[in-house]
């Protein structure tokens, strides 16, 4: 059965902060749509500055690449690169302007290739989670210290999420700590799946059975969205909130 998408999206000031250093796009291409969130980091306008260009170059560079990914894991490979150019692109600028030193962006994304598959990538603590018959699944890793200490064992889960290196992040955009780039995970999707891609804005205040009972109790895709950033700010978030709710559907 052939699967379309419907997409929401929501980015917020939120109740303490300046400017939104929060950028999201939907971007579609022939036979493909990308969704990318970023939460910028750096300061003043720096953070914002890094986000914007973010969601600019990796949907440039996957415009130019995309055609000649044959399969699969030619497909990954534009992806990591695509990543890694806008990684590129933001330490150049942190260079060459000492107010944008240091500048820095989480990023998560989903491409979505016509039929089924969905590409997830990220770097830093924006996340993407799957949400498929009244379950969710966290598709994402965070790149914070806090999670390191958690796969070294040193600390459990449930105490990463109080540490005080939880938001501590050695992997983003505009680090030198990157590699080859994100993992790309496949996602085969079946109809009814919702995917949600949101920074700590959103995760930070709200835990991971909240989110799932109120994107069930959702069926909008789009008030679903807006509902979420909301929930987050009467949930007590203190930073900008930003989510892209992707749902699978006949079609």
């Amino acid at each position: 059965m052939p699967l379309s998408l419907n997409i929401g999206k929501c980015t917020l000031l939120g109740n303490y902060r300046e400017n939104n250093e929060d950028s999201i796009d939907v971007k579609p291409f022939p036979d493909m749509i990308a969704c990318i969130v970023a939460d910028g980091m750096g300061g003043q306008a720096a953070g914002e500055i890094a986000s914007k260009r973010a969601i600019e170059v990796v949907p440039r560079e996957l415009r130019k690449n995309l055609a000649n990914a044959g399969n699969e894991e030619q497909l990954k490979q534009v992806v990591r690169k695509a990543v890694m150019q806008a990684n590129e692109e933001i330490i150049t600028m942190g260079t060459l302007d000492r107010e944008l030193k240091n500048m820095g962006t989480t990023i998560v994304l989903a491409l979505w290739r016509k039929g089924r598959e969905l590409y997830i990538a990220n770097l830093g603590d924006s996340r993407a989670y799957l949400i498929r018959a009244g379950t969710i699944e966290q598709l994402t890793t965070d790149h914070s210290l806090a999670q390191a200490l958690v796969e070294n064992k040193t600390i459990s889960a449930e105490e990463a999420k109080v540490h005080r290196w939880k938001n501590h992040l050695w992997k983003y955009l505009g680090s030198k700590e990157n590699g080859e780039g994100p993992e790309v995970k496949p996602i085969l999707l079946e109809k009814g799946d919702r995917v949600l891609l949101c920074t700590d804005g959103l995760t930070g205040p709200v835990p991971d059975e909240k989110l799932l009972e109120f994107i069930d109790a959702h069926p909008d895709v789009q008030e679903c969205a807006d509902g979420l950033g909301q929930l987050a700010l009467d949930m007590g978030s203190r930073d900008n909130v930003s989510c892209i709710l992707i749902e699978a559907v006949e079609g």
